[in-house]
């Protein structure tokens, strides 16, 4: 889920860079700071905005620095366990797919995309349900559920994220459609 928070937090703005507007420097250290940047929470700031200096700036003895105390906007995503997200497929592997939501991915394993028996298509970049007929490809749109969450401060692209697409209301988006006229014609 994403997120619109406001945070409060200081910058080191090194002696070097001490030439260049103020503002404009305290705006960019900042972003280079916190954007991108996974939280201990599990939150991954996207967007640092409204970027505002908060009174003057501290120098320490010995260090040269200007340490200055920032306030700022954040967009954050955070995936919560058992949140319903949708995604695109961005890779097909032997042992499930990899589905891209927000700024993370998520392994969608063979086991947790539908109720059939699924033949693998590496090189054709797809996995096949052999009764029901339904393919998955790179680029699909899907809707799944989060089941496992891990994230990696250090490295959130290598965060753990399994995903299950074996509930009602979850699946290939286009399924859902089909499903969804089934049940109208039925009525």
């Amino acid at each position: 889920m994403y997120v619109i928070a406001s945070k409060e937090d200081v910058v080191r703005i090194p002696p070097g860079l001490l030439g260049e507007d103020f503002n404009t420097l305290a705006s960019r250290l900042t972003q280079d700071s916190f954007q991108n940047k996974v939280e201990g929470d599990g939150s991954f700031t996207v967007l640092v905005k409204d970027i505002d200096p908060q009174g003057e700036g501290r120098i320490i003895h010995g260090d040269g620095a200007v340490y200055q105390k920032v306030k700022f906007d954040t967009l954050m995503f955070r995936p919560m366990l058992h949140e319903v997200v949708e995604g695109t497929v961005c890779e097909i592997l032997k042992f499930g797919a990899f589905v891209r939501f927000g700024p993370l991915d998520g392994l969608l394993h063979i086991s947790q995309i539908m109720d059939d028996r699924i033949d693998v298509d590496v090189d054709g970049r797809r996995l096949l349900g052999k009764d029901t007929k339904r393919e998955l490809r790179l680029g699909d749109s899907v809707r799944a559920r989060i089941v496992s969450l891990s994230i990696n401060e250090r490295s959130p692209r290598e965060s753990k994220i399994g995903l299950t697409m074996r509930q009602p209301g979850l699946g290939k988006l286009e399924w859902l459609e089909e499903d969804r006229k089934k049940k109208g014609e039925k009525k």
